[in-house]
């Protein structure tokens, strides 16, 4: 007697490996509803391999390191260089060695739903991280490059544990420990990656913060960068303290 579709639906939930011998079982049944359960099941076992097979790419950095005998080496990224408000974001975060979170990758490669779920797994399962930030003023100060580097150094120097290796994204750092820096780190290392989304995910939860203060420039969608309906809002409505004012789009609304 034949399984019912709601029958090999349930089975299939529970296969996790494209080799399972019941997929090649299925592909001998003429229903259409079954062909249909069969591909989506293999391509979303395919999306998941391939995600693996990345994950395992990204951890390369990470194990040359503790080759070398690095012990506790720690991700840096930042996020909210290019915006034309509120303040630059950076993350410190040092993960286990048998760190699973095979989704974690550039927060710029990861929906805003995804982004979240995982902002709370890598809390809980890294070894140690810490948030920083740089501020307007620092950055109209500084520049957004030094307040970038500057918010980076708070980070590490708030960590529990000093590391003995920092892994940059695109980035150095003047604190006395190892560093070594990788342009789209955040792609490369998995310990930058995970830094990129609990730094990005921070930021926009301050930019929604933000919105509540400042309604008219819906920091919530834009988190700060200079989209249309930001610049028509700084336009019509003026500029805020949140504001970059040595940005030149900010700038131009001041003249």
């Amino acid at each position: 007697m034949k399984q019912t579709l709601k029958e090999i639906k349930q089975r299939l939930s529970n296969i996790d490996n494209l080799k399972d011998p019941f997929l090649n079982d299925l592909k001998d049944d003429p229903r259409v509803g079954v062909q249909k359960l069969l591909v989506q099941k293999i391509n979303q076992l395919s999306k998941i391999k391939l995600l693996k097979e990345n994950f395992i790419q990204r951890q390369q950095i990470e194990r040359q390191a503790r080759q070398m005998g690095y012990k506790h080496i720690v991700g840096i990224d930042e996020v909210g260089r290019g915006p034309l408000a509120g303040p630059v974001v950076t993350c410190a975060v040092e993960l286990p060695e048998k760190f699973s979170l095979y989704e974690v990758n550039d927060s710029k490669q990861l929906s805003a739903y995804k982004r979240e779920k995982l902002f709370n797994q890598i809390k809980r399962s890294c070894v140690d991280y810490s948030i920083a930030s740089a501020s307007v003023e620092e950055i109209d100060r500084l520049n957004i490059y030094e307040a970038t580097r500057i918010a980076m150094k708070r980070a590490v120097e708030q960590l529990k544990i000093k590391p003995d290796l920092l892994l940059i994204d695109d980035m150095q750092i003047e604190v006395d420990i190892d560093q070594k820096s990788f342009i789209k780190g955040d792609a490369k290392s998995i310990s930058i990656g995970a830094a990129s989304i609990l730094a990005k995910v921070y930021r926009d939860h301050l930019m929604q913060q933000y919105s509540v203060k400042y309604p008219e420039y819906h920091f919530d969608k834009n988190n700060g960068y200079g989209t249309q309906e930001h610049i028509e809002a700084l336009k019509k409505y003026g500029v805020t303290p949140i504001h970059r004012q040595s940005f030149s789009p900010v700038q131009k609304c001041l003249n």
